[in-house]
């Protein structure tokens, strides 16, 4: 990846970013992408945009900042997750997907890179949000690509802890979605807080909905059986 093609956007970031490590990632992920589906992304200047760039944005909003615990819901292929982790190090990060062959590759990339701060775990949000092992233990949820704001509160607000945040990583419809979410919001216990409009190098939209959490979430969220899904609040 041709990160000197990106040098005078990577200046707004308050990170070190380890672009050796970024590329070692890549060349990973694309080498396990012959095997198994990890990513549509495969041209590697997207990659460097709309992976890992993407990835960074969280550290731009103050509910980036803190030492709390970091829990990547729904991680995929580790974005954001594993690049928040690699550019904090001294914070303990959490990958999270209900598939396993998926943590299968992250652990491969954790050993590889010689991540000391990442844990991987097998598991759903509607099953992980009940257990108290989990359960509002995080300072920050950080969640990419996995579903509208209304459903994504239901899953990701039970993980945070009082006065701690999700930041929820949308698209061009991302406000549209707020609009839908506010019910959802202050019924899980939060409160909108920001909303960071950016673009990434190439372009694309993108909006970070920074929520606080400002009082507990009801023990009957998240709901099982689907139903974030089937029927949002």
């Amino acid at each position: 990846m041709n990160w000197q093609t990106r040098k005078d956007y990577l200046k707004q970031f308050p990170v070190e970013i380890p672009t050796e490590a970024f590329d070692r990632y890549g060349e990973i992920l694309l080498d396990w992408n012959e095997r198994m589906n990890l990513t549509r992304i495969t041209d590697k200047d997207d990659m460097m945009d709309k992976h890992f760039i993407d990835s960074l944005t969280p550290t731009l909003v103050a509910g980036y900042e803190g030492t709390g615990k970091i829990l990547d819901l729904g991680t995929g292929a580790g974005f954001p997750g594993m690049v928040l982790a690699m550019v904090s190090p001294e914070r303990e990060v959490h990958l999270m997907d209900s598939l396993n062959k998926r943590i299968t590759f992250l652990d491969h990339v954790v050993d590889e890179l010689g991540l000391t701060n990442v844990s991987t775990f097998h598991g759903r949000a509607e099953e992980a949000g009940r257990d108290k092992k989990f359960r509002e233990q995080y300072g920050l949820v950080v969640s990419r690509a996995v579903a509208r704001l209304p459903i994504l509160a239901e899953y990701c607000l039970p993980f945070v802890c009082l006065g701690g945040h999700l930041i929820a990583m949308k698209g061009a419809e991302g406000p549209e979605e707020v609009e839908e979410a506010k019910r959802a919001i202050e019924i899980l216990g939060g409160q909108l807080e920001e909303i960071r409009d950016l673009a990434l190098p190439g372009g694309d939209e993108r909006h970070l909905v920074v929520i606080k959490k400002v009082k507990g979430t009801p023990g009957k969220y998240p709901r099982g059986g689907g139903k974030p899904r089937k029927d949002p609040l």
